[in-house]
């Protein structure tokens, strides 16, 4: 697995897959996910892009530096991977904490995103999220990352039962129970630490942009999704119906599909006919 020293001496690792031809699609992971929580999209995109799938710094592969972390140092490291992969700028996709840190790269490299897709996440804070995740810190450095999954299953997958969303918890639940538990607070001190003021400069925002939200996400509410859609020009919003916080993986195939229209619509017509004899597979 490649990875590239940064400013600050951390090594950021990154996995390459899917289309060698096609054009370069970033992948930006949430809280404790690494490049293994793309499983359910490495097929389905991968047919049509070259996939660069980032190890955000404390996960997967890339090196555990001691905190605080930041958001904006976290999107320095995503654009590391980029260029050590070989490319000056791709289409963004990132999810959760990644959406965030996705925001940060429209917003402070714009040259770099040929179009940005935010799924299940947020542009402000709320006094109850930030209470939600400093308790989740307080909760991980208590009882472990085992017994914290367990204790908040519900704000992952939402008003639905357990049976429904096993296979989310199936691909992400053994991933999470690996994530150390240092780096899993060094995270959430970095969202807690990102300045509101974020969202007012999300109107300088000129890529493309789809915003993509699960209708029972009760963490990154489809208000939110609607906030960032209304603050970003020409953003278009779609809502998967019953999705929650681990859509991604739980309604895969709407996610794909959404993600690979809208991809369709904004690469370049000479690439994506050269693509076209490959359709998307549909998967979930």
């Amino acid at each position: 697995m490649p990875s590239v020293e940064v400013a600050d001496g951390a090594r950021i690792a990154y996995a390459l897959d899917g289309r060698r031809d096609g054009e370069p699609l970033l992948l930006v992971h949430g809280l404790g996910a690494d490049t293994r929580g793309w499983v359910m999209q490495k097929r389905a995109l991968g047919r049509r892009y070259r996939l660069v799938m980032v190890d955000n710094r404390g996960v997967g592969r890339s090196t555990r530096p001691d905190g605080p972390y930041d958001l904006e140092v976290m999107a320095t490291d995503a654009l590391a991977a980029l260029d050590h992969a070989g490319y000056g700028s791709a289409h963004v996709v990132g999810a959760s904490m990644g959406g965030i840190i996705s925001q940060v790269i429209a917003v402070r490299h714009p040259e770099r995103v040929r179009s940005l897709t935010l799924a299940c996440t947020a542009c402000r804070h709320y006094s109850w999220r930030k209470e939600l995740l400093s308790d989740w810190a307080d909760q991980a450095q208590a009882f472990g990352m085992r017994e914290y999954v367990r204790r908040n299953l519900e704000w992952l997958v939402g008003p639905r039962s357990l049976r429904r969303a096993w296979p989310a918890l199936a691909v992400l639940g053994p991933l999470a129970f690996n994530v150390p538990v240092g780096s899993f607070v060094s995270q959430i001190q970095a969202i807690l630490a990102i300045e509101d003021t974020l969202r007012e400069e999300l109107t300088s925002v000129a890529a493309p942009t789809l915003v993509l939200c699960g209708s029972q996400d009760v963490l990154t509410t489809q208000g939110d999704s609607e906030e960032i859609a209304s603050l970003i020009p020409d953003a278009e919003l779609a809502v998967v119906r019953g999705g929650a916080h681990l859509f991604m993986v739980e309604q895969a195939g709407a996610f794909n599909r959404t993600v690979l229209d809208f991809l369709g619509q904004v690469t370049s017509p000479d690439r994506l006919l050269a693509t076209s004899g490959a359709p998307a597979a549909v998967l979930g």
